[in-house]
């Protein structure tokens, strides 16, 4: 829809609200002088349901969907019955287009509401008005707050800096005094991960060498192999096969491997 197409509409729609509400103002301010408003009071009764009414549409309007809106369409709602109703009296009770204090209906307790529901109005719109006013303020204030807080926000908050081009800084700050690093005591975690633990000493050839002469001494060929030695030499597969192949060497050339005595047996025989 364009702007004329919409303009117009408005304009339409603003035509047809101003003859109704000369129409309704017509019987709502006879009504007021039936129940004892003076000229003034009789002139402006209309404005206080009928512009009530055009309010709670316009906060209606404003107001997300919630229990605001709610409220302000209640309002609309309850307004415009009453609006309705006291029209239908107007137009129910001749007598009251004379212009001066009449009853409403002529059964007492019928009069009795009519008089309660058309002095009520007025107290009404100030109640009803005033809340939907300070709803409508409340809720144009909160986006606003959101973009001021949004603006306000620091780059490091944002995660990004809010400078694209930043100059160079030409201050060096001095270099830090040195600290002594204060030890805490470590925290029990558990099992100690393998790669905090203690390293053993790296053995040389020779030293694996003595170390596999002793342990297999009394192995057999058969059981003589590099998985084994490396499971109780500790050491790497590559050494468990050098050392399972001089072993099975010297084996070889005849040179029997035996166990190394036990010197304390020996001075026991003696």
């Amino acid at each position: 829809m364009n702007r004329w197409a919409k303009g117009s509409l408005v304009a339409g729609l603003l035509a047809v609200v101003g003859m109704a509400f000369r129409v309704s103002w017509h019987a709502l301010r006879d009504v007021a002088h039936a129940i004892g408003a003076d000229l003034v009071g009789a002139a402006v009764y209309p404005l206080v349901v009928d512009g009530l009414m055009a309010l709670a549409l316009i906060a209606a309007l404003i107001l997300p969907d919630g229990r605001d809106r709610k409220f302000a369409l209640r309002v609309l709602a309850g307004y415009t019955v009453a609006s309705l109703v006291l029209n239908y009296v107007h137009g129910l009770v001749p007598a009251i287009q004379s212009g001066g204090r009449v009853q409403l209906a002529s059964w007492a307790p019928a009069d009795w509401a009519l008089v309660l529901l058309a002095t009520s109005l007025p107290v009404g719109s100030i109640f009803f008005g005033s809340d939907l006013v300070a709803k409508v303020l409340h809720h144009q204030s909160e986006p606003r707050e959101s973009m001021d807080m949004r603006a306000n926000r620091s780059g490091s908050e944002l995660g990004e800096s809010t400078d694209p081009d930043p100059m160079p800084s030409v201050y060096t700050p001095p270099d830090p005094a040195p600290t002594t690093p204060v030890a805490r005591p470590r925290r029990a975690t558990g099992a100690v991960p393998v790669a905090a633990r203690a390293k053993r000493p790296t053995r040389s050839m020779d030293e694996l060498l003595s170390e596999a002469r002793a342990l297999t001494a009394d192995w057999s060929d058969a059981a003589l192999t590099a998985d084994r030695l490396r499971t109780e030499l500790r050491t790497s597969a590559a050494n468990g096969r050098t050392l399972r192949d001089a072993l099975k060497s010297e084996r070889a050339d005849g040179r029997t491997l035996h166990s190394v005595p036990d010197p304390a047996a020996g001075e026991g025989a003696a």
